[in-house]
């Protein structure tokens, strides 16, 4: 299967935010146990790139093959590139950006850039994006998505912010061939207290929703 294929089968990325090595690997461990197969590290714009870049590699030598690692907000070259050197399997950022998106396929990797409008959609699309974030999909909701497809119904579209056990649903029944979802499964309170198995069970109860 091609990563692309991966994403679509997954259908449920985990955005892991602001966790350190230990927290991110117990987290990843539990959304695999709950069934899920898609995780992205994302970087901290005001850290250096190597400090997400080494959670990546760690996590993808002690899932390869379970989970499937990107990156995520991915806004300069250079966190492209410690990405990429990391192992990191897609990349995918909140804005649209040609320069990251051309050399995100340059580098043979997926490209998932962000955007909200028709216009930024079809130009990320035109720059090589496999699959374009609509980001915050919140602000609109699924009835946006599926106006999107209508004349864009030959640019994969995925659906991030706001996507919940009530609506992830309706987003994919909208059109959305893949949905991002942050701390409504990595609850930071669970984090706090070490309480991995909620993660495991906020999980399970997304994961659910995909059968």
């Amino acid at each position: 299967m091609t990563t692309f294929d991966k994403v679509l089968a997954g259908g449920i990325i985990t955005i892991i935010r602001g966790l350190n090595s230990d927290h991110a690997e117990k987290t990843v461990e539990a959304i695999f146990a709950g069934g899920l197969h898609l995780a992205e590290i994302t970087f901290d714009q005001t850290a250096e790139p190597e400090v997400t870049a080494n959670i990546i590699r760690t996590l993808n030598r002690k899932f390869e093959g379970r989970v499937l690692i990107g990156a995520g907000t991915v806004m300069t070259a250079k966190q492209l590139h410690a990405a990429y050197d990391a192992g990191a399997a897609y990349i995918i950022s909140p804005n649209a950006d040609s320069s990251i998106i051309r050399e995100t396929k340059r580098l043979g990797l997926l490209s998932m850039p962000g955007a909200y409008t028709a216009t930024e959609v079809a130009r990320c699309y035109a720059d090589g994006a496999d699959i374009v974030k609509v980001f915050p999909s919140d602000s609109a909701g699924p009835g946006y998505i599926k106006a999107l497809r209508g004349p864009l119904h030959h640019i994969p579209l995925a659906a991030v912010g706001g996507v919940n056990l009530e609506n992830i649903r309706d987003f994919f029944d909208a059109g959305a061939c893949c949905v991002g979802i942050g701390s409504n499964i990595v609850s930071k309170q669970a984090v706090q207290e070490g309480d991995f198995d909620k993660i495991r069970i906020l999980a399970a109860a997304y994961a659910a929703k995909l059968e």
